[in-house]
């Protein structure tokens, strides 16, 4: 039985909800990351004590479950597109901006589905446009690849911003304190291609960056669908 089909007891003595839990969790992990999040900073934050929350959730991990799916009402879109291309565009960069507002969602993200309201919600509203459109088998496929993509760049790019706050220097500051040791690597001429790379590409911001890798990505899904249409 998942947290989602098990009653929430009564609550007495002092009102209390999942609701309520789930929110004071946020705040922890919105503030620390995930290693803030535990049963009993969650009871102190609810001034309640621990056990009262063992009635609600079993488990840490059942409340990081709940946590992912109330972040999913942020990624579901208020009016779903109906183009498929659009519908996968519009869930990765949701998803995107959601990490960003709560880094600690990119360690969430790739695991088991979550089966809460919300996260079925934005499966429907990502897979429906599919429906009709291709098999069953190459529109999960389809959807698998945009999301492969999009937990990957998020991750790369909150790991950055991780480190970014750790060391606190930022890209640009980074580049600069790290410039001299590239150029030796690079001068030795063992790195034709990297140093081309260095030197001559177009260096863009991170947003910039994952768009054009997810149109690459929408380029290469359309080209399957319609092979498979033909």
């Amino acid at each position: 039985m998942t947290v989602w089909d098990r009653p929430e007891p009564p609550a007495r003595p002092a009102p209390l909800d999942r609701e309520r839990i789930v929110a004071a969790a946020l705040a922890l992990a919105d503030e620390g990351g995930l290693e803030a999040v535990s049963l009993r900073k969650v009871a102190a934050r609810l001034d309640v004590g621990p056990m009262r929350l063992y009635g609600f959730i079993a488990t840490k991990e059942e409340l990081f479950d709940l946590m992912v799916d109330e972040v999913h009402a942020e990624i579901l879109p208020e009016e779903p597109p109906s183009q498929w291309r659009e519908a996968l565009r519009v869930r990765a960069h949701r998803t995107r901006r959601a990490a960003l507002r709560h880094p600690w969602l990119a360690d969430l993200l790739g695991g088991r589905p979550t089966l809460g309201p919300n996260a079925l919600a934005a499966t429907e509203a990502t897979l429906a446009p599919l429906d009709g459109r291709t098999d069953i088998d190459t529109a999960l496929r389809a959807v698998e690849t945009v999301n492969a993509y999009t937990i990957g760049a998020i991750r790369r790019e909150v790991a950055n911003l991780r480190a970014e706050r750790a060391t606190g220097l930022s890209k640009s500051d980074w580049q600069r304190a790290s410039g001299p040791h590239v150029e030796r690597m690079l001068a030795t001429g063992r790195f034709p291609a990297l140093a081309r790379a260095v030197r001559e590409a177009t260096h863009v911001d991170a947003e910039e960056s994952f768009a054009t890798g997810l149109e690459w990505v929408l380029d290469a899904v359309a080209a399957r669908i319609s092979r498979r249409s033909e």
